[in-house]
């Protein structure tokens, strides 16, 4: 956060270096007392932490709920390390399975007693499925046919399974969403059109999501 500021810092005084005014909107957000406050999160309560669980994972979303209540929008907690091409059950396979089942009950919990799940929309995705069979090398492979995301808050109604795949979990065969009914749906729950066309400095138009449509389950 000090290097992004001093590079801010740099530009502004700079004629020739013209930021885009989302990026500073950005920076001026992040930059701000309260947001420079939520990252301090050693000022929660030790409780809290350890409920988050005292790891990379946990930590980053108990930041993540912090930066919401200052007013950021948007935020990714990124959780690498998952691509187990070899030896998927001797590489901290169980164990990343549990910080994550530990964190996002916690955040979930947490937003649930401050009365911010409403208002907030949590998501838990990767970008691809994996194979439903081990390989020669013990892991599993790249899948792009089906996989699954979790989510919670948002107005979504809760304790739903929307879809299926066949009895091996190697294709979808009830309800088949594709990703841009899921990027639909987001925006329209940010109230924003799905099919509204931008267009570049030229006039080129940019659709922002190339069609889809909304998931129905997601609205109440």
């Amino acid at each position: 956060l000090d290097r992004m500021l001093r590079i801010a810092d740099a530009a502004a005084a700079d004629p020739a270096v013209d930021f885009d005014s989302f990026y500073q909107q950005g920076i001026d957000l992040i930059s701000s007392q309260e947001a420079q406050a939520a990252f301090d999160i050693e000022k929660e309560p030790e409780a809290v932490r350890e409920r988050y669980g005292r790891n990379e994972f946990g930590q980053r979303l108990l930041l993540a709920r912090r930066l919401t209540e200052v007013g950021v929008s948007f935020v990714t907690v990124y959780n690498g390390g998952w691509d187990h091409h070899t030896k998927i059950f001797q590489d901290g396979f169980k164990k990343k399975i549990n910080t994550v089942d530990v964190g996002m009950a916690a955040l979930i919990n947490d937003l649930h007693d401050r009365g911010q799940l409403d208002n907030t929309l949590v998501l838990l995705l990767g970008e691809f499925g994996r194979t439903p069979k081990i390989n020669k090398d013990v892991g599993r492979d790249h899948w792009p046919h089906a996989m699954s995301v979790l989510v919670a808050g948002g107005g979504v109604p809760p304790a739903q399974v929307i879809g299926a795949t066949d009895v091996k979990g190697y294709y979808a065969s009830d309800n088949i969403y594709s990703p841009e009914d899921f990027a639909c749906s987001l925006y329209r729950k940010m109230g924003i059109d799905p099919h509204m066309i931008l267009h570049t400095n030229t006039g080129r138009p940019l659709p922002i999501v190339n069609g889809g449509s909304p998931i129905k389950e997601l609205f109440a």
